[in-house]
């Protein structure tokens, strides 16, 4: 992982956008979508890339796939220029956007996959080696004789992976890739994603909602919020930064005052024999949950993680 693969320098992307300004004239505002962002990712790096809604996610992945062209500033994949270069690159990666699918809506998922073979060229005997390692990994071995708009959103989801993967990218762009599913799927995506990486040393950029896809995948996390980079480091320091908290669900026997003396979590809201408790988000939960299970009749507890608009909410003391 010596190799500068993506390199992103001053990148910008600015839209002109028409609103009325009475009724009969309407006036042009610039919208900056992406604005001035730079960052290297290396070769074989798994790094989520997170923020709200319209901070600027998408536009950068579309900018990275050579679907847009940057306003300004300097953008490289494997040393190519998306926008000018787009034909060419893409053969070097694969793209999954997570509300849209790649594959034939009326066509069973293998006569979709035969179409992308012939669009890349793989050769066949590579196409087939691809194919089934994926039909394996994700479950699909039920479905490829299924049209795609039959599959429930997870089988769709597992399905646009395999077709973002069978011409042996060497990034992949994740943009949403667990929205909607339901948690075995997720397992499942979250188990193929890390053994693909390990194991073929695919660069990917991941960017979710979900703070879990991001703590069993990623290693470095990039924050973007108003279309500018806030943060790039280990997840952790963004937990700290952000003083984030994860909150501890419990079910006791029957209803009891709230728990106190817990060391590292206070109580923060009761409703009969359900408590919540709130702890920093970048400690351990073992110790917290051996406390209460010693200390109070447990019946069933879960944790919830911090929603990503909150944890970027406390880092700039927003509300």
């Amino acid at each position: 992982m010596d190799e500068d693969f993506i390199v992103l320098e001053g990148l910008e992307k600015v839209f002109q956008v028409r609103r009325r300004a009475g009724r009969l004239r309407r006036e042009r505002r610039e919208v900056r979508a992406v604005d001035g962002i730079s960052f290297t990712v290396r070769r074989g790096e798994m790094v989520g890339y997170i923020g709200p809604n319209g901070a600027g996610k998408s536009t950068t992945i579309k900018m990275l796939t050579g679907i847009l062209t940057p306003s300004g500033g300097r953008l490289r994949v494997a040393g190519v220029d998306p926008s000018r270069e787009r034909t060419r690159l893409a053969r070097r990666i694969g793209v999954v956007f997570g509300q849209r699918t790649t594959l034939w809506w009326d066509l069973p998922l293998r006569d979709s996959y035969a179409l992308m073979r012939r669009m890349y060229r793989i050769p066949e005997a590579r196409f087939r080696e691809n194919l089934e390692r994926c039909v394996e990994l994700l479950d699909l071995g039920g479905l490829l004789e299924v049209p795609v708009r039959q599959l429930s959103l997870g089988q769709r989801m597992r399905g646009d992976i395999t077709a973002a993967l069978l011409h042996d990218p060497d990034v992949l762009y994740l943009d949403e890739p667990t929205i909607g599913l339901d948690v075995v799927s997720k397992a499942t995506v979250r188990r193929f994603l890390s053994g693909l990486n390990a194991t073929e040393g695919t660069t990917v950029l991941l960017t979710t909602h979900d703070l879990t896809d991001i703590e069993q995948l990623c290693k470095r996390v990039m924050v973007i919020d108003e279309g500018r980079l806030m943060y790039d480091g280990e997840l952790s320091g963004l937990h700290e930064v952000g003083e984030s908290e994860r909150t501890l669900v419990v079910d006791l026997e029957r209803e009891l005052p709230p728990i106190e003396g817990v060391d590292g979590a206070r109580t923060v809201r009761t409703d009969g024999p359900r408590q919540w408790l709130a702890f920093p988000a970048s400690a351990s939960a073992a110790p917290i949950v051996s406390q209460i299970a010693d200390g109070w009749p447990l019946v069933d507890l879960s944790v919830r993680e911090p929603d990503i608009e909150d944890v970027i909410a406390r880092m700039y003391g927003a509300s």
